[in-house]
């Protein structure tokens, strides 16, 4: 099967920016285009994870069509799914544990990080959108996936909309779409508590970002990649699988933005005009990158993209564990990474620069050891 260069192109491209995004010198100084939406709204920052999700659903068609032309059997199958998906799962958990904080004598890694995991996470959603949508590309037809797609959004609209919900002083509300209080915060506050998610202080329901219901919306997502991806390798013409992403990445994108009117665009709800708007642009740019790379061949400015999103998760991992250390080795009364901002960045340009300079640096150095294994052609598959 041809390899669609777009596809590495623009997971290279999502990892790439996830990292940047994720570590800026200083969180008080940050350009807003590298920020997210305080709730409502979009930033290109919002259109990260997004991204990414999408192009991992592009990318199982390719895999899944592999595993047909091994004549894996479905025993195989279906193993390589939960592996992946406990994995992911598994990575995402070490990385909340892995942090300890030095500067605070009074820190227990015990109380402080073990007894209060975050359950859920970036890597764990993914674990879970994988898992789900996995198992829906390998035992579904295209109108079960389609009908899937249609669940995965419309329930969970339906559900913020029309499910009551109550505090502790049984106040009942219903189609709210706050921060600390939707149904999806309360899913997550009465599943996984206070004490094991992001927002543990949000009122009335602490909840997760990347939560337990959200989380249905998101697999929708990485459904709008698998359409993608099937028009990819369906043996039609490169022009035509272009125009399909154009024409089908308008047509989301206006539909994203009339579903506003009804409900917010919302990535920490992943709500469904979130989902719809970013899917539109995520096949506007997936057809933009096929169009320069595999119908025009203009291919080389791509390299380092390609490169990053080989090791992807390699890449995503170690700007997790390279950050964390930063954090946790204490210089003149300080973080690394805050000694490092203040005395080697800060003096060299204004505050938001001296930021996204710190960013760049460390998006560097993380890209050298990927960069190495590539050219090893070490391609760690998880």
């Amino acid at each position: 099967m041809k390899r669609v260069m777009a596809v590495d192109v623009m997971r290279g491209l999502a990892i790439v920016l996830m990292v940047l995004v994720n570590n800026p010198g200083s969180w008080q100084s940050v350009y807003w285009p590298l920020l997210h939406a305080k709730w409502h709204g979009l930033t290109p920052t919002d259109l990260v994870f997004p991204f990414f999700i999408f192009i991992m659903g592009v990318a199982m068609n390719f895999a899944f069509a592999h595993q047909r032309m091994q004549q894996q059997p479905p025993k195989a199958i279906v193993l390589s799914i939960i592996k992946r998906s406990a994995i992911l799962f598994a990575l995402g958990l070490f990385l909340a544990l892995f942090y300890v904080n030095t500067l605070d004598p009074n820190f227990s890694w015990i109380e402080d990080k073990l007894l209060s995991i975050r359950v859920m996470g970036v890597l764990q959603r993914l674990a879970v959108v994988y898992f789900v949508t996995a198992f829906i590309l390998y035992k579904l037809d295209i109108k079960g996936q389609y009908a899937a797609l249609v669940v995965c959004i419309g329930g969970y609209w339906m559900a913020m909309a029309w499910l009551p919900y109550h505090d502790s002083q049984d106040q009942v509300y219903v189609g709210l779409w706050e921060f600390g209080n939707s149904f999806s915060a309360w899913i997550d506050n009465a599943v996984l508590g206070a004490n094991h998610v992001y927002y543990p202080q949000a009122q009335p329901f602490p909840f997760d970002p990347e939560g337990l219901l959200s989380t249905f919306p998101a697999i929708g997502t990485c459904l709008f990649g698998v359409i993608a991806g099937q028009w990819l390798v369906s043996g039609q013409s490169e022009k035509n699988t272009c125009g399909l992403l154009f024409v089908s990445g308008v047509v989301l994108l206006v539909g994203g933005l009339i579903l506003s009117l009804w409900v917010p665009v919302n990535k920490g709800l992943w709500s469904p005009s979130y989902t719809v708007l970013t899917a539109g642009l995520a096949m506007l740019l997936l057809g933009v990158l096929v169009f320069i790379l595999d119908i025009k061949h203009h291919q080389l400015w791509a390299k380092p993209f390609v490169v990053a999103g080989a090791n992807s998760i390699v890449f995503f991992m170690l700007s997790g564990i390279l950050a964390r250390i930063f954090l946790m080795i204490p210089v003149a009364g300080v973080t690394l990474k805050a000694w490092l901002f203040q005395q080697v960045f800060s003096p060299l340009a204004s505050p938001q620069t001296a930021s996204l300079l710190f960013a760049c640096c460390f998006l560097l150095l993380c890209y050298l050891p990927v960069y190495v294994m590539y050219r090893k052609k070490w391609f760690l598959r998880v």
